[in-house]
């Protein structure tokens, strides 16, 4: 259904009216509000299967942003199964990308590529016709997908910061943002200066993910 605030046909009016047919799946746009968020959480926890989208840096800030919106902890832990985020970044050029032999170590260090590791694996742009000059043709996604477990489910009743939601989710084996850019760097899919400016993490601690 479209949506018309002119009319009052909002986010709210539309979900209260499409729970009373009782679907299975439920497909919001976007939340972007309490109101929105807590219809959402209510459908989701009697039974509905709940798609929607929300804008974070990464996926556990979705955890502490459904929080701040007001929303309880122990309903945000109870109904979300998995949050998946992705960053788009530009695609090397297949017609003229070539080995970087000396890659730039700040980049590589941003994305944790050792130096020798990147070595004969590592690509750079270039430019041709093929790609107008800029060394890019078309984008691929960087993903990252968190999958609620009991830990993480804990730490979001106790409203814990996003370094521990992010450790909790690496323990249980999420790749992150970074991790996935880098492995399409390795690939050369893409370069590392690409990776770092759509994969940046903050306020991540990694020695927390050793910690239990």
């Amino acid at each position: 259904m479209q949506i018309r605030e002119q009319i009052g046909l909002s986010f709210g009016v539309v979900l209260k009216s499409m729970l009373r047919q009782a679907p299975n799946i439920i497909l919001i746009g976007e939340i972007r509000d309490r109101e929105v968020a807590d219809i959402a959480i209510q459908a989701a926890l009697t039974g509905h299967l709940v798609f929607s989208t929300l804008h974070t840096n990464d996926a556990p800030s979705a955890i502490t942003r459904l929080v701040d919106m007001g929303v309880k902890p122990f309903l945000v832990a109870s109904s979300i199964q998995a949050v998946l985020a992705q960053r788009l970044g530009r695609v090397l050029c297949p017609m003229c990308k070539m080995i970087d032999d000396a890659p730039d170590p700040k980049f590589l260090k941003l994305v944790d590529i050792a130096p020798e590791e990147a070595m004969g694996k590592v690509m750079k742009a270039v430019g041709c016709p093929n790609c107008k000059g800029t060394g890019y043709r078309g984008r691929k996604a960087i993903f990252e997908m968190m999958i609620m477990n009991s830990e993480i489910r804990e730490l979001a009743f106790q409203r814990a910061g996003v370094s521990k939601l992010r450790a909790a989710a690496v323990r249980g084996g999420m790749r992150s943002l970074l991790g996935d850019g880098r492995i399409k760097i390795l690939k050369g899919v893409t370069t590392p200066d690409e990776v770092a400016k759509y994969a940046q993490i903050e306020g991540f601690d990694p020695s927390e993910v050793t910690k239990r």
